[in-house]
């Protein structure tokens, strides 16, 4: 298989059959093998009948379907483990995505890039409540984490399936896909690609997403840096606090030593076991982080989902794992 092209669904039973018309012309003439592995996230609509439908007259679709609502990371996560393309493409199951530019971005992959994410230039969505936060948003994550970028909202990307194999996504993490391999030493180009505005069905993200996004930014900036080594941050703040308890310490000394400053009533001396006591207990976090990272780094392949049902993938060198587990 040449491409997978991976599509997330939570009730978007307009937009299945549009979509998948729309992904067909844009293959058709790319010479290149191909499936669709829809996630079905927990739909309520009636997206996984239309699903399969789809699924029963072209074997190229594939249905990962959800037992509950798991939300999007780890729908994206599932249908990254389930393509068994050469190239994953990712795309937004609501129709605002072009399906026409993934030739484009996968000329961009022969060229020899191993991801290539758009960046919606021309966004069509609201300006308060989606296009201000996600500026705000991309601007922060692209001074903290040091990766230029314009959009890391944008679903559609083509990704190595090598490099898409290796990512863990959690929380709100799929926005965060190409530093996460950028990181693992992938080489990453941004391509301008078309948006539409939605026309059937609800967003189902809103202003209220960006302050999870921002907390998930802590997160990948402490596994981008400290995941292998929790010491190198947990110990550096428990010395520095050390130090500060030593400091005040030693002025608390010097201070009744030659001033004849009562101890008992300096405010130094309750800094000195304040500090103390902070340290050691950053310290004794980066112990736990220590063991805790290679508890990770020795243990076996876990999900934080569960699938109900798989539905033409018989053939999937993953299928006897999913059994055995």
């Amino acid at each position: 298989m040449d491409v997978s092209i991976v599509t997330p669904v939570y009730n978007e039973v307009e937009n299945i059959p549009r979509l998948y018309a729309q992904v067909e012309e844009a293959m058709r003439d790319c010479g290149r093998s191909y499936e669709i592995v829809f996630v079905d996230d927990g739909s309520k609509d009636g997206s996984l009948e239309e699903l399969r439908q789809l699924a029963e007259k072209d074997e190229r679709v594939k249905i990962v379907r959800f037992r509950r609502n798991y939300g999007q990371t780890a729908a994206m996560q599932a249908g990254l483990q389930w393509a068994s393309g050469d190239v994953i493409v990712t795309i937004d199951g609501d129709l605002q995505n072009d399906p026409n530019d993934i030739p484009m971005m996968l000329d961009k992959i022969d060229e020899g890039y191993d991801l290539v994410h758009g960046w919606r230039k021309k966004r069509q969505d609201a300006w308060i409540n989606r296009k201000l936060p996600s500026q705000i948003a991309n601007w922060i994550i692209s001074r903290t984490t040091g990766f230029p970028i314009h959009d890391l909202g944008c679903t559609l990307k083509a990704i190595r399936r090598e490099i898409a194999q290796e990512l863990e996504l959690y929380g709100e993490m799929h926005r965060f896909i190409p530093i996460l391999a950028h990181e693992r030493g992938a080489r990453c180009v941004e391509v301008v690609t078309n948006h539409h505005p939605r026309q059937f069905g609800t967003t189902k993200y809103g202003i209220g997403r960006t302050f999870r996004v921002v907390l998930d930014l802590i997160t990948v900036k402490y596994m981008i840096k400290y995941f292998a080594s929790p010491m190198k941050l947990f110990g550096m703040a428990g010395l520095w606090t050390g130090l500060l308890g030593a400091a005040c310490g030693a002025g608390v000394i010097a201070m009744k030593a030659f001033g004849g400053v009562d101890m008992t009533g300096n405010p130094l001396l309750l800094m000195t076991f304040f500090s103390l006591m902070v340290a050691v207990q950053f310290l004794s976090l980066g112990l736990l982080g220590e063991v805790s990272a290679r508890i990770y780094y020795g243990s076996q392949n876990k999900h934080h989902y569960a699938i109900g049902e798989l539905i033409n993938f018989s053939d999937h060198p993953q299928l006897n794992v999913h059994r055995a587990a």
